[in-house]
């Protein structure tokens, strides 16, 4: 097959044992690679009802036709599990140099299992895999372990690794990889060879990054700030990629051959923390530990992005989570010897030393890292009224409240509280009636297909938006044509994105997601914006109750938003 090694491997850490699967040519067209080999692999081989810490949960790497091509935005891979956090299925893409690298080894996708005796790592080959131990690795920072794997195993090793949050079961710990330029790739001759529309479309995020949308969605009155108790920022300027360019960039950094370098390494040249050189942090990193926090202090975010990567913890959660705390202080909810450092609004000392306790489970850190709806639970009956989270996923940057097409999105999204399965970038863009809920539910299910499929290819949310489209059109099929072979159509291609989505249902149905978990943070069902340019939009109970109804029947799902079998049959999937 073109564009696939054509090979599963999976290894089962308890035993040590791994072995090599071939992956079937009707089985590839069908799901692609990445996020839907992902779904089918773990819905095959995840018993449901286990809890995510069990051994029998699996995680699973993929990557797809796309991968390690010319294909701008190829570098990625999709990495999916039952999630801590939610219970539910779970994935995400990430780029780096890894990728190409685990594509080059000839397995579409490594699936593991199991529970390794002691602190181990796994070394993937063209030949297959090997556990090895990594005791002198416990304990280390994310950096600190990938450049010691690098050092094991050669210069043309990648590694990704997880660091002390991920050690103490934090319930979102997150993964890092780091890499440096071996390939002297030219990325002048990439972007020359790329559309117009890529090199106009990315224009923002190669000189700023994903800071760049802090003002104006600000103006848009969709920023939230305060855990939500309003959607504009005073000080938002203060954190925005035009200011902190100016005042803290470096130099640019990228992914493996792609033409963007939306990646910025930043430098802080004078006062308290002069010296410091740390990735820039994204647009979701600024406002969770940012403007939901009241915090305004650019160095603080640098900083605080910097701790959780090192740390290997998401910053969406934590921050989230360190919004609620936040107003349930200034409710009385908790009590501040609780928390045990100073915290609250504006309070990014604490913020900073919360974040640290988090990663190690350290005081107040334990319960902080159950994520926001397990602690919220625990604090007040009425506790999860305050936390801006769905299905136990904390929300990102882009709002529930002042964005329909997210509104009935996140609600209905796999994963929660994610903007990946239904896009926000369309929904910022001229022309685009964000305030009504007429034909939201059928752009939910559009984007929904669209992001499947990019996760499957695996593909750059931000090359394959801005230059080949917000949607399955005909540059993806020609794409895909060009990589595989096949003479694919665009319809084909909406049907896998569909197929993924119903694989992606099926499993959380079986783990007793229905309608009752299709629902929005309280704040966004019951508390209107108070101010701004958004003023009184959100999304009432029984206007979500609409949209879901209309969304269930485009999905041919019940009225308790279950597959049916005739829409399974239509996919080729079995209940």
């Amino acid at each position: 097959m073109k564009g696939y090694g054509g090979r599963l491997l999976f290894v089962d850490l308890t035993t040590g044992a791994a072995r090599v699967e071939p992956l079937d040519e009707a089985t590839a067209r069908a799901l692609l690679g990445g996020n839907g080999l992902a779904a089918r692999i773990l819905y095959d081989h995840v018993p449901a009802g286990v809890d995510a810490f069990d051994a029998r949960n699996g995680v699973v790497f993929g990557v797809g036709p796309i991968t390690d091509t010319t294909v701008p935005g190829n570098s990625r891979a999709c990495v999916a599990t039952k999630s801590p956090l939610t219970g539910l299925f779970f994935d995400s893409t990430f780029g780096g140099r890894f990728p190409a690298t685990l594509k080059r080894t000839g397995f579409d996708a490594v699936a593991i299992t199991g529970r390794a005796a002691a602190p181990s790592y796994l070394l993937v080959t063209e030949t297959g895999a090997t556990v090895k131990p990594a005791q002198a690795l416990w304990g280390k920072t994310t950096r600190e372990a990938v450049n010691a794997l690098g050092d094991a195993e050669g210069a043309d090793a990648d590694a990704i690794a997880i660091g002390p949050a991920g050690e103490h079961r934090v319930r979102f710990a997150a993964m890092a990889h780091y890499w440096k330029n071996r390939e002297g790739v030219s990325l002048k001759a990439l972007i020359d060879s790329t559309r117009e529309p890529l090199k106009t479309g990315t224009k923002a995020l190669t000189t700023f990054g994903t800071p760049f949308l802090v003002g104006p969605i600000n103006a848009l009155g969709g920023l939230g700030a305060y855990n939500l108790r309003q959607e504009t920022f005073a000080d938002a300027r203060a954190v925005s990629g035009e200011e902190m360019k100016l005042h803290y960039h470096d130099r640019d950094t990228t992914c493996l051959k792609c033409p963007v370098a939306c990646g910025k390494q930043y430098a802080i040249a004078e006062g308290e923390f002069a010296g410091t050189k740390a990735k820039m942090p994204e647009y979701e990193t600024i406002f969770a530990l940012g403007p939901m926090l009241g915090i305004a202090n650019p160095e603080a975010l640098t900083l605080a992005n910097d701790l959780c990567d090192l740390q290997g913890m998401d910053t969406i959660s934590i921050g989230v989570t360190l919004a609620f705390v936040a107003e349930a202080l200034e409710r009385g909810w908790l009590d501040r010897g609780e928390v045990g450092v100073p915290f609250g609004w504006g309070d990014w000392r604490g913020m900073l030393k919360l974040v640290e306790m988090t990663a190690r489970r350290e005081g107040f850190g334990a319960r902080l890292a159950e994520g926001a709806w397990r602690l919220a639970a625990s604090v007040h009956p009425e506790g999860t009224k305050l936390v801006y989270a769905v299905k136990g996923l904390e929300l990102p940057a882009h709002s529930a409240r002042a964005l329909k097409g997210l509104s009935i999105g996140y609600a209905t999204a796999t994963r929660g509280g994610s903007h990946h399965d239904t896009r926000p970038t369309p929904q910022y863009a001229q022309g685009f009636d964000r305030r009504s809920t007429k034909d939201k539910p059928a752009f939910a299910v559009r984007s929904q297909h669209f992001t499947a499929l990019g996760d499957s290819l695996v593909m750059c949310r931000f090359t394959s938006e801005r230059g080949y489209g917000l949607f399955i059109g005909d540059p993806y099929a020609a794409m895909v044509r060009a990589v595989t072979g096949w003479d694919v159509t665009v319809d084909e291609l909406e049907r896998i994105g569909e197929r993924v989505i119903n694989l992606e249902r099926l499993f959380n149905v079986r783990e007793g997601v229905r309608r009752a978990q299709d629902v929005l943070p309280w704040k966004v069902m019951h508390e209107p914006i108070p101010d701004g340019p958004s003023v009184g939009m959100h999304c009432p109970p029984d206007e979500l109750a609409a949209m879901l109804d209309d969304y269930y029947d485009l999905r041919g799902w019940d009225a308790d938003g279950v597959p049916t079998a005739s829409r399974l049959a239509t996919l080729g999937l079995r209940g």
